[in-house]
């Protein structure tokens, strides 16, 4: 596609359609443009008004708007915050391992890669111990009302959000009563010349939190495992070598490309990119999968190199969008990978990975399963 057909048009399951940009340079253009919308609520009016909700936070808002959400919830989301996680992040990962005796094949995602970022996103928000298997659960049924790739995706997604959303308004509203030294509370507590978060921004901003601090952390410890497991050089560098720890986990990010296609835009204006028009309002999703392997603008792209660099990945986003919890992501990544090759050096595939199986969601790119062994 980024050799013959870089911009291209797509029908989704409701007949709606979509243009894919598949080049580095066309998706970083398209990032900085202002012709591109990210608020698409005018588009979704078929969605009920509980989910609709879910569009009131900064990744789907154009300034002003976004640049009054990033600075409330940048309140909340300190390096002090994040910094304050690693500790407990080497624990979750020591006691999953010591969970699974040595020798006995387990599947990795389910028992390692998971539990991670669902133990620090909710210690994050402030979820209680007791509801995080039920969080777990409508978070998963959620996924696909955010892209659906067939007909039933949104009906059945629909009674999950439903959930979802009246969870999060319960927890918000105890918060207001009982504050504690969670996330949560922050956002709820965050003030800024005396503006606040609307309850259905705190909502918004909840969601998105959740869905990106733990899906995609999910997608890059499983997929970040898988690409060492099938490069054993790279593995042994990784194994031997801490100086590669921030390089290798950028290299990571780029290679496995733990959100494959960004939430859509929409154009504001009919638009040309390259040899194609989009005409006005039309949906337009970037894939960022594609632009990370784009051979224009990395070298041996299909080769995992975890000392490349330069190695200026989209992974996180860029510009006024950047991933808010780029840092988070990193830390868990280094961690929880550096902890499995470290503990369990003799790692392997119980099955080809040609079966692998990977989850059909369109914008995030993960692993139904990773069987191994150790």
């Amino acid at each position: 596609m980024r050799a013959d057909a870089p911009v291209f048009p797509i029908t989704g399951p409701f007949g709606i359609r979509a243009w894919l940009v598949t080049r580095y340079d066309d998706v970083v253009s398209v990032i900085k443009d202002e012709r591109f919308a990210k608020d698409i609520s005018a588009k979704m009016t078929w969605l009920p008004p509980f989910a609709r909700a879910l569009n009131h936070q900064m990744l789907n808002r154009d300034p002003p708007d976004h640049t009054r959400l990033r600075a409330l919830v940048s309140q909340a989301f300190t390096a002090r915050r994040i910094e304050q996680l690693r500790a407990r992040i080497e624990t979750v990962c020591g006691d999953l391992l010591a969970a699974v005796p040595e020798g006995r094949s387990f599947d990795l995602v389910r028992a390692y890669a998971l539990p991670i970022p669902l133990a620090v996103i909710s210690d994050l928000l402030g979820i209680p111990e007791e509801d995080r298997h039920r969080f777990h659960v409508l978070t998963r049924g959620s996924l696909p009302i955010g892209a659906p790739t067939r007909f039933l995706d949104v009906p059945l997604a629909l009674p999950y959000v439903w959930l979802l959303t009246r969870y999060f308004r319960r927890l918000f509203a105890e918060r207001r009563l009982r504050p504690q030294d969670d996330l949560i509370t922050a956002m709820v507590q965050a003030e800024e010349g005396g503006d606040r978060l609307s309850e259905d921004e705190l909502l918004g901003m909840g969601v998105l939190l959740l869905f990106a601090g733990y899906e995609t952390t999910v997608n890059l410890i499983a997929s970040g495992a898988l690409a060492l497991l099938q490069h054993p050089e790279e593995r042994r560098r990784f194994a031997e070598d801490p100086d590669l720890a921030d390089s290798a986990i950028e290299e990571l990010l780029r290679f496995t490309s733990p959100v494959e296609v960004t939430p859509p835009r929409v154009t504001r204006e009919d638009v040309a990119l390259g040899s194609v028009t989009i005409p006005r309002g039309e949906f337009v999703a970037l894939v960022l999968g594609s632009a990370n392997h784009d051979e224009t603008r990395f070298a041996d792209p299909e080769t995992l190199d975890l000392g490349r660099d330069p190695n200026r990945h989209l992974a996180f986003g860029q510009g006024l969008h950047f991933c808010l919890g780029a840092n988070l992501a990193r830390m868990e990544g280094q961690i929880a990978l550096r902890t499995l090759f470290r503990q369990r050096p003799h790692l392997r595939l119980t099955r080809p990975a040609t079966s692998l199986r990977w989850r059909p969601t369109l914008p995030l790119r993960g692993l139904e399963a990773l069987p191994v062994s150790s």
